[in-house]
């Protein structure tokens, strides 16, 4: 049987609107001619004594965890969860304490990107999207949420685009043993812009952030900045998104992979 690999995955790249102002990544990239002069005082050599006055390329980098597609720990979140669960909740997990058997199981991809900007989606909109592809959520499933956002990422309105996952839709996921999901937009939650405009009309500071904070009644990690998502099936694939093991970070890098067997 084939298996068909699809990166769901955004480069990590500088110099596009990837993030908000002052959060992008900066990467400077060092060739190998640049990088032979210091080889070459090192070792007492000329640098013509290195194949064609070359050494190593190199990249140096200046980012956060954040930036680039990413899994959260659920201390990212708060840093308590599982309130729900446990009386009084327990720490929140770091990056390097995500269960690996979160990080590949079969997929299920959920279809809003007919919302608009802003929207935040409900558990009535998770239960019709299912209804609609015929699937049954099982425990573990890793849902994906395919925005508007993905067709915008590096472009000056990424950050704005796209619906966003509520509180009570997150929970929804949750309660029937889902533990990762993902998104293709910058947040999990629906864009800063529009949140902020919902509290300051109505004072109501619980809307921040509501999707995320949804980890202190059940821990859960989410996958953001995802890409390709519109390629792939309601169902019948599996997620790899192992995270890089940043020692007690909040996430970390993966290269995020959708596996089809044809």
């Amino acid at each position: 049987m084939a298996r068909r690999f699809i990166d769901i995955s955004v480069p990590l790249k500088a110099g596009i609107r990837s993030d908000p102002p002052g959060m992008e990544p900066e990467i400077e990239y060092h060739d190998h001619h640049m990088t032979a002069p210091r080889m070459a005082e090192y070792m007492g050599v000329p640098v013509s004594a290195l194949p064609e006055g070359e050494y190593a390329a190199v990249e140096r980098a200046n980012i956060s965890t954040h930036n680039g597609t990413h899994l959260d720990a659920p201390y990212h979140y708060f840093s308590r969860m599982n309130e729900r669960l446990k009386p009084g909740g327990e720490a929140s997990w770091r990056i390097d304490e995500v269960p690996l058997e979160w990080c590949h199981q079969p997929g299920v991809k959920l279809d809003f990107r007919h919302f608009e900007d802003g929207y935040v989606v409900q558990p009535a909109d998770v239960e019709a999207e299912l209804k609609r592809i015929g699937h049954a959520l099982k425990p573990l499933e890793i849902v994906v949420v395919n925005t508007r956002a993905g067709s915008r990422y590096g472009e000056d309105d990424y950050i704005d685009c796209g619906c966003g996952m509520g509180k009570a839709a997150t929970l929804w996921l949750l309660e029937r043993g889902v533990r990762l999901v993902g998104t293709d937009g910058w947040s999990w939650d629906a864009p800063f812009s529009h949140t902020r405009r919902k509290v300051q009309a109505t004072g109501d500071a619980s809307l921040i952030w509501e999707g995320h904070r949804a980890g202190r009644e059940i821990g859960y990690s989410h996958l953001e900045k995802l890409h390709n998502l519109e390629v792939l099936p309601p169902d019948g694939f599996q997620v790899v998104c192992f995270p890089v093991k940043v020692h007690r970070g909040s996430a970390g890098w993966t290269r995020a992979v959708a596996i089809i067997e044809d």
